[in-house]
């Protein structure tokens, strides 16, 4: 983790489409796309952490789940999600090789508007790696407003490769 990070525990059934900044209830469009925001959804024994600092936000969950077929990757190279206010935009990206394990990755962009007219944006980007019957997802939240340089891809994809060694031993 970069320096001056704070992190906390994760546990239970995570959602990456919550670290992304969408409730319960949000929807895909198309609804097929909606198991890669979520790919664990009640897996009780999920856990991982979180840390925040300068850069944004990350995530790191290991939780029990299958890889998506290859079907669903190809119907789903850009969608959306809603929840109340806010939508988004996701739009997959090229995944991290990782051995032995299937990989996928996103990037989310997400507008809220609230009733007064103001919006804000927010940006993330997720990979995720699928071996032995789990997942292992890193998500790393950026503000774009920032006056910090953001973290980046190539954090996220080395972070998903180390959390896949440490999981493996």
């Amino acid at each position: 983790m970069p320096p001056d990070y704070e992190i906390a525990d994760v546990v239970g059934p995570v959602s990456i489409a919550g670290q992304w900044g969408f409730g319960a209830g949000w929807t895909a469009d198309p609804p097929s796309c909606g198991p890669l925001a979520d790919p664990a959804p009640a897996d009780p024994h999920a856990s991982g952490y979180s840390a925040s600092g300068r850069g944004g936000t990350i995530y790191v969950v290991v939780a029990a789940a299958d890889a998506p077929g290859a079907g669903l990757l190809g119907d789903c190279g850009q969608w959306s999600m809603a929840f109340g206010h806010t939508t988004g935009t996701v739009v997959l990206a090229d995944p991290p090789p990782v051995d032995g394990a299937a990989t996928v990755a996103m990037t989310v962009t997400t507008r809220t508007v609230v009733e007064s007219g103001s919006e804000t944006n927010g940006q993330a980007a997720t990979a995720q790696a699928y071996l032995d019957g789990h997942v292992v997802a890193v998500t790393l939240v950026t503000d774009p407003g920032s006056a910090h340089p953001p973290l980046d891809a190539v954090f996220v994809d080395d972070l998903l490769n180390r959390s896949v060694a440490a999981l493996r031993g």
